[in-house]
């Protein structure tokens, strides 16, 4: 597992690719902006191809990470897509965030052609992929999990199989879904807060040290105590996948009354103009609706 190719060079892609660059491996990269994957290739060395499946020729490992299921296939089995340009016994990592029923779909495509898969959705922001520190939820078999292990670990903290394939994606919900509510007790945290006089900061420093403390806490409340969102994971992505975790719910007859609502929010967040501000604008949404 020595070549591998890249598709989509975003926040996430760009520094996953460049962490298996330093690692040593030969990394061949797409992206639909071009200018984006020839950067690429200047900080990191390499190459950049003019399609999925040109890029996936010769590479032991094909990794995706783009923004939906339609992008996801269209670079995979599409015209030109990556499949096209796979060899027999190579494997296909796909890290979006997408659908379980995707993941099935792509899992058999691959195995028609002896390709191995694994959905392989990440979790921990640009900040986690830029620092090599992002978690990883699969969904495959123990062969193909072994065989992409090794490669995963050079930019994630924590790479587990969860199950066969689709398993990811669904774990990869269940993070949506908890985050969602943290995030808005956390906005409605701050905001009691700042209504009751508190120093903000100061109530962070206490009860960040207890039962309340979250990564949502500790890394965002700085930014949204001063109101600055341009930053972190947009909210159009974030509906994105609680739109997924709420069509998967209601197939398996989840309740998630909470997520439902949350989303509602999110969508008062992009109708402000804040569909690209980072998840935890949901406090401006707050201060919005009355005080300060």
């Amino acid at each position: 597992m020595s070549t591998v190719a890249f598709i989509g060079l975003g926040v996430m892609g760009y520094p996953m690719a460049g962490h298996l660059a330093r690692a040593g491996l030969t990394v061949r990269v797409y992206n639909r902006s071009e200018d984006k994957a020839k950067a690429w290739v200047e900080q990191f060395g390499g190459s950049h191809h003019a399609t999925p499946e040109e890029v996936a020729q010769g590479a032991d490992l094909v990794m995706v990470c783009v923004g939906n299921d339609d992008d996801v296939r269209q670079v995979t089995v599409g015209k030109q897509g990556a499949l096209s340009g796979m060899k027999a016994g190579s494997l296909l990592i796909d890290h979006t965030t997408a659908s379980a029923d995707l993941a099935q779909e792509l899992d058999a495509a691959c195995r028609e052609r002896r390709i191995g898969f694994l959905d392989a959705p990440v979790s921990g922001g640009q900040q986690g992929a830029e620092n090599g520190a992002l978690t990883i939820m699969c969904g495959g078999t123990e062969t193909d999990f072994s065989r992409a292990e090794s490669a995963l670990t050079h930019y994630a903290k924590a790479v587990t199989l969860m199950g066969p394939a689709g398993s990811g994606q669904l774990t990869k919900m269940v993070n949506q879904i908890c985050i969602a509510g943290l995030v808005q007790g956390l906005a409605e945290g701050l905001h009691f807060a700042e209504q009751a006089g508190l120093d903000q900061q100061r109530v962070v420093d206490v009860i960040s040290k207890g039962a309340a403390g979250s990564w949502q806490m500790e890394n965002r409340h700085k930014t949204m105590i001063a109101d600055e969102y341009e930053h972190g994971f947009a909210v159009n992505w974030m509906r994105k996948d609680l739109g997924i975790c709420l069509e998967q719910a209601r197939r398996l007859q989840a309740r998630l009354p909470v997520t439902a609502l949350v989303d509602q929010f999110y969508g008062d967040v992009q109708a402000m103009d804040g569909g690209r501000w980072d998840t935890s604008s949901l406090l401006r949404r707050l201060r919005a609706l009355g005080g300060d």
